[in-house]
C-alpha cells in the first residue's frame, strides 16, 4: 500500500498539534494538555518513522537495480546483502506507520497494575508466579520502567500465592498487555522426588492505571480497615496498623495493600489498585467484546485454559494465541520477552488493519 499520504497527513498534524501547543491558554486545562502532549510525542515519532520510511524504499530500489545489473560477482553480492537489509528495514518501518494510522488506543501509555495468581498446580503453581513476577520485573527493568510492589501473597516454599505490582514508564501497557492470561509451565518441580514432569499454571491480569477522571469513587462507598501486616519485613511490620484493606460496597471488590510501614501510603496504593479494577470493570462491561476476550485469556486459571507454555525439558516457550514458539526458555524467564512480544503486536496489527479494511 501507498504510504505516502499518510506520512503526510501526519506530519501536517504534527504542525498543527505544535501551533496549539505554543499557545499558553491550553495549559489551562491540565488533561488536556498531557493529551495533546502525548499526541505530539507519538506524531513527531511516526513523521520520523515516515521519512526514514520513504528513504529506505529509494534505497531498496537502487540496490536492487544494481543487484540486477551488476556483473562483478564481488560488487553483485554486496548489492544483494544490501537489498536483504533493506527489506526487513523496509518491512519494520511499514508496519511501524501503518500502526499510526490506526486510531491509538489511550490506554496504551497508561501506566500498568500487574496482578499474579497462582492457579492449578499447588505449591508449584506459587512457585511459577513467583518466576512470572521475576521474568516481568526484569523485563520492565531492561526496558527503563519503575517497578513497585504494592500487594503480595507469599506461600511456604518461597514463591508467590499472589502478587500485584505497578509498573510505570512510556508504552507500558501497550507492550504488557499481552501478558494478560493463563500462563501454563511444564517441569519437573523441585519438590518431585521421582522426577516426573507437572503441568502447573498460574494466571496474569494486566490492568491500565486508571485516572482521576476515569472513575469516581465515592467515601461513603468504601469499607476502609486497618490492621498488622505480616510476613517478614522487618521490626515494625508486627508491631503497627499499618495493613489498609478496602472494599468497595457496590461492586464487592477487595483490595489489599501491606507493602509500606506507613497507613497513608498503603492506602494510596490500594486505591490506585481499586480505581484500576474498576476502571477494567466499566470497560469490559461497555465493550462485550472486549469482555468475552478477557474471560477467554484470564479463565479459571484452569490447565486447559492458556495463551503461553513454558516446557522446561524441551527449552520452548509456545504462544497459543499465535502458534509461535521460541526455544530459549531460560532467556526468557530472565525478562527477554521481545521475542514474544513483537510478534504479538504485528499479529494485532495484522488483524486491526484487516478490520478496517486499510
Amino acid at each position: 500500500m501507498d504510504l505516502t499520504p499518510y506520512i503526510e497527513r501526519f506530519a501536517q498534524r504534527l504542525d498543527e498539534v505544535e501551533a496549539a501547543l505554543s499557545d499558553p491558554k491550553v495549559f489551562g486545562n491540565a488533561a488536556k494538555a498531557q493529551e495533546m502532549g502525548r499526541e505530539y510525542a507519538r506524531l513527531k515519532e511516526l513523521v520520523a518513522d515516515g521519512q526514514t520510511y520513504r528513504k529506505a524504499v529509494g534505497e531498496l530500489a537502487g540496490s536492487r537495480t544494481l543487484a540486477a545489473t551488476e556483473t562483478d560477482p564481488e560488487l553483485l553480492q554486496l548489492a544483494r546483502d544490501e537489498a536483504a537489509r533493506l527489506e526487513a528495514e523496509v518491512s519494520r518501518l511499514e508496519r511501524r506507520v501503518q500502526a499510526g494510522i490506526l486510531p491509538p488506543d489511550p490506554a496504551d501509555s497508561r501506566n500498568t497494575i500487574i496482578e499474579i495468581r497462582a492457579g492449578a498446580g499447588g505449591s508449584e503453581s506459587a512457585l511459577f508466579a513467583a518466576d512470572l513476577y521475576r521474568m516481568l520485573t526484569r523485563y520492565a527493568e531492561t526496558r527503563g520502567w519503575k517497578v513497585e510492589t504494592m500487594d503480595s501473597s507469599p506461600s511456604d516454599l518461597g514463591g508467590f500465592k499472589e502478587v500485584v505490582f505497578s509498573v510505570t514508564g512510556t508504552d507500558v501497557f501497550k507492550r504488557l498487555k499481552y501478558e494478560s492470561g493463563v500462563h501454563r509451565v511444564q517441569r519437573v518441580p523441585a519438590t518431585e522426588a521421582q522426577g516426573r514432569i507437572h503441568t502447573s499454571t498460574a494466571t496474569v491480569a494486566v490492568l491500565p492505571e486508571a485516572e482521576d477522571v476515569d472513575i469516581e469513587v465515592k467515601t461513603e462507598d468504601l469499607e476502609i480497615t486497618v490492621c498488622r501486616a505480616s510476613g517478614p519485613g522487618g521490626q515494625g511490620v508486627n508491631t503497627t496498623d499499618s495493613a489498609v484493606q478496602i472494599v468497595h460496597k457496590p461492586s464487592g471488590l477487595i483490595v489489599r495493600c501491606a507493602d509500606e510501614r506507613s497507613q497513608q501510603k498503603n492506602k494510596a496504593k490500594a486505591m490506585k489498585v481499586l480505581r484500576s479494577r474498576l476502571l477494567d470493570r466499566k470497560v469490559a462491561e461497555e465493550n462485550a467484546k472486549y469482555a468475552a476476550q478477557r474471560r477467554a485469556q484470564v479463565g479459571t486459571g484452569e490447565r486447559n485454559e492458556k495463551i503461553r507454555t513454558y516446557n522446561f525439558p524441551q527449552n520452548r516457550v509456545t504462544d497459543h494465541r499465535i502458534e509461535f514458539s521460541v526455544f530459549n526458555l531460560p532467556s526468557v524467564m530472565d525478562g527477554d520477552l521481545d521475542c514474544l512480544i513483537e510478534p504479538l503486536m504485528a499479529d494485532d496489527l495484522e488483524q486491526r488493519l484487516a478490520a478496517l479494511q486499510v
